[in-house]
């Protein structure tokens, strides 16, 4: 039982993280492509120290991965359950909430 529920903390942790709209704009964006903090920035009108924070919490989730390029480190979604999380994600709110109304029919 305790092993399930530390399972259990890890996905609620993992929910945790997916519930902030300036990580869900990062990882968004990622989807497409990698990119460095200063593009990110740029693209999504953050400064520089944000959009490093919030790819600090999602590494600790192992939502995203970076790797180095001379001095500069690119991030991208780390794997394609990340991908399909976001996906699902989109489809439900989409499904439910799109259109102005409550599709619950």
């Amino acid at each position: 039982m305790i092993e399930q529920r530390q399972e259990l903390n890890r996905v609620a942790g993992y929910f945790k993280v997916l519930s902030d709209c300036s990580r869900i704009r990062i990882l968004t964006v990622l989807l497409d492509n990698e990119y460095c903090v200063n593009d990110l920035a740029a693209c999504l009108s953050m400064s520089k120290s944000a959009v490093s924070h919030q790819l600090r919490i999602l590494r600790s989730e192992c939502l995203v991965k970076s790797r180095r390029a001379g001095k500069q480190v690119f991030y991208s979604i780390s794997d394609i359950y990340v991908q399909e999380t976001l996906t699902a994600g989109e489809d439900h709110v989409l499904r439910y909430f799109g259109g102005g109304g409550n599709q619950n029919e």
